[in-house]
């Protein structure tokens, strides 16, 4: 039985606001302001309670051992005596946006009739290039079962940054679709980071029909606006693409190799006119979990940004009010998240398989996330001031903070001690 589960980056005890990840607008204009971990974790679990409210099955990755201690003594150093960039580099929560974590390619799409998924190398920025080791022993741990194959990243210095620059469509999540992967070559005073070369070896690993595989670059446009991945200005579920028209280098070329491929597509196309990038990038409109319910209707899980900003809002109401494929709108507060640059779905990985082969210490339901909120109010610490990164006190809290909500879930010394590769 092929779902669709959403895994959810749990929001770490050092989420802080560094500004490290240059071209993320939102995230270096805050730069230096103080975090709340523990608001953002509960943000996050009452994000995951909701899915699981509309029927959606729910996962969740755990963040990572911070500091990175390892990273750290590759480099010669540790943290009472690294400089202060490589402290806030080896402390950064950026593991939370699942969306980073890998690319996807479920069983119906490949050759060997298994999912595949590849960690992402994130070799672009420095704070995240050290997060792989970390996500690959979980994802190894999750999907263990021989349902999957789960694959290294690719080497460096392609740059893969995983699902966010990865869309999946097809008539239905059992049936075999269609991937698209995007990737960029110019971004303004911006990088781009996701290569082609990259997104063509992740296919080529997952084992997938070039007849059914597309690449298509992203426009610079879109990148040097802020749109850093394509997530920001493109989502797709189902046979429903629903894009910015500034989101794509070439978008008639690209509707037209979708179409041809799969002749149910659904383009949900919003006009520059109407929405300019600048707003959509602030709101995050397309940076929302696109889902199929189930009873069939599509919804649009969107920030609440998206709800504040008149132009976005207006636009969507009358896209509702229409006879289109996405018939809801519904509205999550995930504010802390969305300050560090990351909205609803870049805190999510999506795979479509069986439960019943997942590792069910990675799937939540309700009384499961009532046991992590525990772990959250009780350990995560309330504020961190970028200024307090160096506290040995702050740190200890954050690592002991870790440890708990490891025990909590069981498993204890199983993902630091996978080995990585």
């Amino acid at each position: 039985m092929l779902v669709e589960i959403n895994f959810d980056g749990l929001i770490g005890p050092s989420h802080n606001y560094a500004g490290l990840s240059h071209g993320n607008l939102a995230a270096t204009s805050n730069a230096g302001k103080t975090s709340r971990p523990r608001e953002a974790a509960l943000q996050g679990i009452a994000k995951m309670r909701a899915n699981l409210a509309l029927g959606l099955n729910q996962g969740i990755l755990l963040p990572h051992a911070r500091p990175d201690h390892a990273w750290l003594a590759a480099l010669s150093t540790d943290y009472a005596t690294a400089t202060p960039a490589l402290k806030a580099q080896a402390l950064s929560a950026s593991a939370m946006w699942a969306a980073n974590a890998a690319t996807v390619s479920p069983a119906p799409d490949s050759q060997d009739g298994r999912c595949h998924l590849s960690v992402a190398n994130l070799v672009t920025m420095p704070h995240r290039s050290h997060e792989w080791p970390g996500t690959l022993a979980q994802l190894r741990l999750a999907f263990a079962n021989p349902a999957f194959a789960v694959h290294d990243p690719v080497p460096a210095p392609f740059g893969d940054e995983g699902a966010a620059n990865h869309m999946r469509m097809a008539n239905g999540h059992a049936s075999p679709g269609i991937e698209v992967f995007v990737y960029g070559t110019a971004g303004g005073g911006f990088p781009a980071r996701q290569r082609r070369e990259a997104s063509e070896a992740v296919a080529r690993a997952h084992r997938l029909d070039p007849a059914r595989t597309l690449f298509v670059e992203q426009s610079e446009t879109a990148i040097a606006a802020g749109a850093f991945h394509n997530d920001v200005v493109a989502v797709a579920n189902g046979p429903v693409l629903f894009a910015h028209e500034l989101a794509f280098a070439d978008r008639e070329r690209f509707y037209a190799d979708l179409t041809d491929r799969l002749p149910e597509a659904q383009i949900i196309e919003v006009p520059a006119a109407a929405v300019s990038l600048a707003d959509a990038i602030s709101s995050y409109l397309f940076n929302a979990q696109l889902v199929t319910l189930p009873d069939g209707d599509m919804a649009l899980i969107l920030p609440e940004e998206a709800r504040s900003n008149a132009r976005v809002w207006g636009w969507l109401q009358l896209m509702i009010a229409g006879n289109g494929p996405i018939r809801q709108l519904k509205v999550v507060d995930v504010r802390e998240s969305m300050a560090n640059g990351g909205g609803p779905a870049c805190l999510r990985l999506r795979v479509v398989a069986d439960p019943a082969t997942v590792d069910p210490r990675f799937l939540v339901n309700d009384q499961r996330l009532d046991q992590l909120a525990a772990v959250i109010e009780r350990h995560w610490p309330e504020t961190i001031d970028p200024n307090e990164i160096g506290n040995p006190a702050l740190i200890a809290d954050i690592e002991n903070a870790r440890i708990a909500l490891l025990d909590a879930v069981g498993i204890v010394g199983l993902i630091d001690s996978l080995p990585s590769s």
